[in-house]
């Protein structure tokens, strides 16, 4: 259960971070010429997806892990991670939403996808290893 806990505040952490310094910060201009981009959004139901996607993401990193916890098996699993997740808002969204440049618009969302769901990989497995570690003493 600490490991499911740990890996959602990890996912979260990760996920708020990469997005949000994608959004406000680096990527600013691109996500203000969308037009259907909410001019407040509602932070509730993006926190509740990572916390159901984080409750998730953890379990199956378990299964996954073996309960080996190395950095390179964290980041395989991020980048299995960012073929599924990522998929649908680089190529998805663009043919289905009216973006200003669907090759800028894959290039940003895949970049910070994969980025993101790296870091979770690694991160899910350091913490992990962590918690084994302590546990064990």
């Amino acid at each position: 259960m600490k490991n499911i806990i740990t890996g959602t505040l990890v996912f979260i952490v990760v996920s708020f971070a990469a997005q949000s310094i994608s959004h406000f910060a680096i990527n600013a201009d691109h996500y203000s010429t969308i037009s259907f981009m909410r001019a407040e959004p509602i932070f509730i139901l993006g926190f509740l997806t990572m916390i159901m996607q984080g409750i998730v993401v953890s379990y199956l990193f378990l299964i996954y892990s073996k309960n080996e916890f190395t950095w390179t098996k964290g980041l395989a699993y991020g980048l299995i991670l960012s073929a599924f997740f990522v998929s649908y808002p680089a190529l998805v969204e663009p043919a289905k939403y009216k973006v200003p440049s669907i090759g800028s618009w894959i290039l940003v969302e895949a970049t910070v996808g994969v980025i993101q769901f790296g870091l979770i990989g690694i991160m899910l497995s350091v913490s992990f290893q962590l918690l084994k570690k302590y546990s064990n003493n």
